[in-house]
């Protein structure tokens, strides 16, 4: 529910379309290098994972499991039957063959380019030499103006006051249609982006020296991950993405100028430096609703790895969202993977003016190491009480006594406390400078990418034309359905484009983990 604006310069058909079929791996696939296994923790739950040696990770983590929700969330789509797809086949994941029997997952046939490499890579790489401003090669997408929201609520509340009739106390969300005006402009794969709004905090955890210094790191970037993504004063719901949608992005590390050094020749932004930071994030299940996303740093050797399955309920002036799943930072120089899970989201106040409050318990493990931290995601007391508190605990091997205490506010200065009786600040985030993450401009981008996928629906939310943005967005998922009713028509299983299933876990197809392994070998 973070404010966010991705604002296209006109909703142009300026999209490159492509052609593809349909299918979707069920069971698990691995990921495997030689002995080398890709890490993919489990996804249900959190705790401490099983002890792992050298290169290699465990398949899974045995964690305590959450209770799987029965329904999951929708904003306005009929049923699509992706997810029967998903439960009823056992059989093994499907590749697309092409002609000459060879695996082509992610050929675009229309165009001939595939998603790894755009075919704007020399353009971009002559403008950056030839001292082209960003501005010029990528989208213009973290304008963001929300004043003025707060009157749309008010002007709409009679509409808030319809939808609130249809809905009752626990009630599962899957089957409300909500109004087009309460979406902010951009899908929800871009709002995990900012998970790595400071990519220096992330890249830095390969930097430290020792395994404690390594597992604060981590708590301070995952601490850091919330406030980029809530700036606005008012809380929206992003776009849920379209199965297959893809969305990348990169950020360039601060005094990192890209210019004259070697650029990634894969992974999720083959076109930058290797000093960047790249992402991508697919939505590889519809009903459930999952996403899952990756990030690396090719020079910094870490990767992380994530997915999310979200469940929403009504809970009388507010709306609750159970994120289930689980991401898994991996420092590869150090053999090291830290386990991690993700607070609730709350969107209070829905008959005023709705703001986005973070609840529940969350944790960080290593099993290499043994170290541990628990994280608590305060929400606001009825009575009094501050909005958006955390409290953590950072926990050596074995001990129960943590070394450090964290306190203070996930969208303000939290404050640290160790065993050693020093204070200091943590994390002040109002200081920290968000660094812009990098879009490629829409007439680069694939039809399936977010940004043009939802390109017209966006504009005309931002000039306020609701009735146009939700034909807009009433047409994108009419065309969704009537492609799941071909599929379900013609026994064709859908295809993810990136990521695989692996146990519970959706896991990046060629992680940084398995390209350094395949290159030593």
């Amino acid at each position: 529910m973070p404010s966010q604006t991705a604002l296209p310069p006109e909703p142009a058909q300026l999209c490159k379309s492509e052609q593809r079929p349909s299918s979707l791996p069920v069971g698990p696939v691995l990921a495997t290098l030689g002995h080398h296994q890709t890490p993919t923790p489990n996804s249900t739950g959190s705790g401490h994972s099983p002890p792992s040696s050298s290169l290699t990770s465990p398949s899974h983590v045995n964690l305590s499991p959450n209770t799987v929700p029965e329904f999951s969330y929708s904003s306005s789509e009929d049923e699509f039957y992706d997810a029967d797809e998903f439960h009823q086949s056992g059989s093994s994941p499907k590749r697309l063959i092409d002609s000459s029997g060879s695996a082509s997952v992610l050929t675009h046939s229309s165009s001939g380019n595939s998603l790894k490499r755009p075919d704007t890579t020399e353009s971009l790489n002559s403008s950056i030499s030839n001292g082209t401003s960003d501005a010029d090669l990528f989208d213009s997408h973290d304008d963001r103006d929300d004043e003025g929201e707060a009157g749309s609520v008010e002007e709409h509340k009679s509409v808030i006051m319809h939808l609130l009739s249809q809905v009752r106390l626990g009630m599962d969300l899957t089957k409300v249609v909500l109004p087009t005006f309460i979406l902010e402009r951009r899908s929800l794969l871009e709002m995990y982006a900012d998970f790595f709004a400071h990519p220096d905090l992330f890249v830095s955890i390969s930097d430290q020296k020792d395994a404690r210094d390594r597992m604060v790191q981590v708590v301070k970037w995952y601490l850091s991950a919330f406030h980029a993504g809530r700036k606005g004063s008012v809380a929206k719901k992003p776009y849920n993405p379209i199965l297959g949608e893809i969305f990348q992005c990169h950020w360039t590390l601060p005094n990192d100028t890209e210019e004259n050094v070697e650029l990634v020749a894969e992974g999720p932004v083959p076109w930058v430096s290797k000093n960047s930071v790249t992402f991508v994030a697919e939505q590889v299940s519809h009903h459930p609703p999952i996403s899952a996303f990756y990030a690396e740093c090719f020079n910094k050797k870490i990767q992380f790895n994530a997915h999310i399955w979200t469940k929403s309920k009504f809970l009388g002036m507010s709306i609750g969202v159970h994120n289930i799943g689980q991401g898994c930072v991996s420092c590869l120089d150090h053999d090291e993977h830290y386990i991690l899970t993700f607070p609730n989201g709350y969107g209070r106040s829905i008959l005023t003016v709705p703001w986005v409050e973070l609840g529940g318990e969350c944790n960080i493990n290593c099993s290499k190491t043994g170290y541990s931290a628990n994280i608590v995601f305060h929400t606001k007391p009825f009575y009094g009480g501050k909005k958006h508190r955390i409290t953590a605990e950072i926990f050596s091997p074995n001990d129960k006594k943590s070394f450090c205490s964290i306190e203070g506010e996930w969208n303000g200065v939290m404050y640290a406390k160790y065993a050693t009786g020093e204070n200091a600040v943590f994390i002040d985030t109002k200081k920290l400078p968000i660094i812009k993450k990098k879009v490629r401009k829409l007439e680069d981008q694939n039809e399936y990418e977010s940004r043009c996928l939802w390109k017209d629906v966006t504009f005309n939310l931002k000039i306020r034309d609701i009735d146009a943005a939700t034909e807009a967005k009433h047409r994108l998922e009419e065309r969704q359905r009537a492609e799941a009713r071909e599929r379900k028509e013609k026994e064709i299983q859908w295809e993810t484009r990136l990521f695989h299933e692996d146990g519970e876990c959706w896991v990046y197809d060629e992680p940084l983990l398995k390209r350094l392994g395949a290159a030593k070998h």
